[in-house]
């Protein structure tokens, strides 16, 4: 993050004296090495401003303390209140102590950028603490992006996120959640002034009227092509947006919108496509027939018991080889003998499905 010393001098009081450039090189020099009679938060905050001083060796000096204070003195400075700068060099030094990443994360001075190194790294707990800010979330779409892309991110978290932003899993939870909307964040103390407005999960200006404009009734949405140029274009206008703008079009597009957000790399957005509020089981035989489609989408299309009674979509599931295993062999089960004899002639679907077909109709007499 970037550091202003005056900014960070401001913060002191009368320990500034410590710190302050008129200061005569020495006393910096002495003060560079953390022996001061000062509170946990305010050493800190000390070393961190002469961590920016003209003078090089008071700079490494500092630096050194900065990374090297002992125990006892960490976690004064990590439940206390100390310069937010400081709070990102101890996210950088703890990177491996998930016990002080939580103290950071719980810490009010935090700021949204160091929040967001802090979802970025491999601590379930952490990305769990993360993922329940909900102000944080509302505030920083960079917040949502880093969960989404780390890979200790699990679907619950994701579902969770979604929530917050206004589109929940459980339909009754997204009726409610259109109906009441969610309450405004609260600023949190510490952080910039500057920073971008709170997100408004209802608000769908900005958003392109030719995504958000229902098709036809009837018309099919089905595989993209790669040469049309229609389709070309919206992916363009879509790859521009960010990831709080996507969401919400995945609430309120069309099913243009959520045909191509649903294969987006980003899983919190490729989920608020699948569970989008409007989509429709025509949508749905068409993602769980789609061979680009992420196996995640796949995992939540067979456990939503809703569509996976259409035998069609369970048919669809078996037959893509992307389909988890596990949820292909538990719907082979309850397919038709004529199903069955399908799957032991095709080639696309995994060996142990096609066995599983087999032994079936060999148990019935019908082979």
């Amino acid at each position: 993050m970037a550091l202003d010393l005056d900014a960070i001098l401001d913060t002191l009081g009368t320990a500034r004296k410590f710190a302050d450039p008129l200061a005569p090189k020495a006393s910096r020099l002495m003060a560079a090495s953390g022996a001061l009679p000062l509170p946990p938060a305010q050493i800190a905050t000390v070393l961190l401003a002469l961590s920016l001083d003209e003078e090089q060796d008071i700079r490494e000096r500092a630096e050194r303390s900065l990374r090297e204070l002992p125990d006892r003195v960490v976690d004064g400075v990590l439940t206390g209140a100390p310069h937010p700068g400081v709070l990102a060099v101890m996210a950088e030094r703890f990177r491996d102590d998930a016990a002080r990443l939580q103290q950071i994360a719980l810490n009010a001075a935090t700021t949204d950028e160091t929040f967001c190194l802090l979802a970025s790294l491999p601590h379930p707990g952490i990305v769990d603490i993360c993922s329940r800010n909900q102000t944080r979330l509302l505030r920083c779409p960079a917040l949502v992006d880093t969960l989404a892309e780390n890979p200790v991110t699990g679907q619950a978290t994701i579902d969770r996120v979604l929530e917050f932003l206004g589109i929940n899993v459980a339909e009754a939870a997204a009726d409610a959640a259109r109906d009441e909307g969610l309450r405004p964040p609260e600023p949190i103390p510490g952080t910039a002034s500057g920073e971008a407005a709170p997100f408004d999960p209802n608000d769908t200006s900005g958003l392109p009227e030719e995504l958000l404009k229902d098709s036809p009734e009837g018309e099919e949405i089905g595989e993209p092509e790669e040469d049309d140029e229609h389709h070309r274009s919206l992916l363009v206008l879509v790859g521009s947006m960010n990831v709080m703008q996507k969401v919400k079009l995945a609430r309120f597009g069309n099913g243009e919108a959520r045909n191509i957000l649903v294969r987006d790399r980003n899983r919190v957005v490729s989920s608020a496509a699948i569970s989008s509020p409007k989509i429709k089981e025509s949508e749905v035989l068409a993602f769980a027939k789609s061979r680009n489609i992420a196996e995640e989408i796949l995992r939540v299309i067979s456990n939503n018991r809703e569509w996976t009674r259409s035998r069609a979509v369970k048919m669809a599931l078996v037959m893509n080889p992307k389909t988890p295993l596990n949820s292909s062999i538990k719907f082979v089960n309850h397919l038709t003998d004529q199903d069955l004899r399908s799957l032991m002639r095709s080639k696309d679907v995994p060996g142990q499905v096609s066995l599983h077909a087999r032994r079936i109709l060999t148990k019935k007499g019908k082979l």
